[in-house]
């Protein structure tokens, strides 16, 4: 663990979980899940920013020089979004941050929400009503394959059922599929996991509870680094024969499903989605 005065500002674009990115409270994860970029950047550690009054001193000054009313979109329709959690699972390393006063930032702000995508359910942040100012995005997948690729975050289960439990107390609440692995029994998996959102999300917040979907990104450095660290469950992530180089709209080139077959699985995963869950309305999927 390394604590640094977080010395860059920068707030950047987003478009899709959020309307913007906050500078970085946090960087790296102790989860080391076995798809994300985190683990090759900082294998073994994890950095906290220490000047969190700072942070949000930039954030206020990034926000007072938007337009008001905000433009409604699929972010939300009257606040302004950022995302606090990009380079790290802020929920889970909560105990390190101050976490308090960044949540009363965003809940005494008539402009803006905060937003958070985690593994962890950590009810250590359930005694704190947020007024729906706060959105929290439990990441889910099948199972089996969490077991594999995520061996040491929350269980499925656990991350649903949380959902009642954080808007009970006062945060909004979504769920990202995040990330879609294309493998051999996906379509059966993903189903059932369709059947236990359904069953375990109380009907009576069924409405608010939105999603994001995210099919996997991959690339050579990543992949090259669970090569050499014999890393579980590579052979799913890196499947050449349905995966192409695609650069991203930050420049980096990645590895991402063909066009065409990425296409398909959408379509196919819509189709499952829309038949188990009628109710929830996904804000996007790419």
């Amino acid at each position: 663990m390394k604590y640094v005065n977080r010395k860059a500002m920068i707030i950047r674009n987003s478009g899709r979980s959020s309307d913007y990115i906050t500078p970085s409270f946090g960087f790296g994860c102790l989860y080391k899940c076995n798809y994300c970029y985190m683990r090759r950047h900082l294998p073994n550690g994890l950095t906290i920013a220490t000047n969190t009054e700072d942070i949000i001193n930039a954030i206020d000054k990034h926000l007072n020089e938007k337009i008001w009313p905000k433009i409604p979109n699929q972010t939300h329709n009257k606040y302004y979004t950022y995302d606090f959690s990009c380079n790290e699972d802020y929920i889970l390393h909560a105990k390190y941050h101050d976490w308090h006063l960044l949540f009363d930032y965003f809940k005494n702000n008539d402009k803006i929400m905060g937003t958070a995508a985690t593994k962890y359910v950590n009810r250590g942040l359930l005694n704190y009503n947020a007024n729906r100012k706060v959105r929290i995005r439990f990441s889910i997948m099948p199972q089996v394959l969490s077991d594999v690729l995520e061996p040491k975050t929350s269980k499925i289960i656990s991350r649903i059922q949380a959902v009642n439990e954080f808007y009970e107390a006062g945060y909004d609440v979504h769920l990202n599929y995040s990330p879609i692995v294309m493998y051999s029994n996906q379509e059966k998996d993903y189903k059932e996991l369709f059947n236990l959102v359904d069953k375990y999300v109380d009907d009576k917040i069924k409405d608010k509870v939105k999603a994001e979907c995210i099919f996997l990104t991959h690339n050579d450095k990543m992949h090259q680094f669970n090569v050499n660290n014999n890393t579980a469950g590579e052979h799913v992530l890196w499947q050449p024969k349905i995966q192409e180089y695609k650069v991203s709209q930050y420049g980096n080139v990645n590895i991402r499903y063909k066009y065409k077959l990425k296409r398909n699985y959408i379509d196919s995963f819509l189709y499952n989605h829309n038949k188990a869950l009628p109710w929830q309305r996904i804000r996007y999927i790419f």
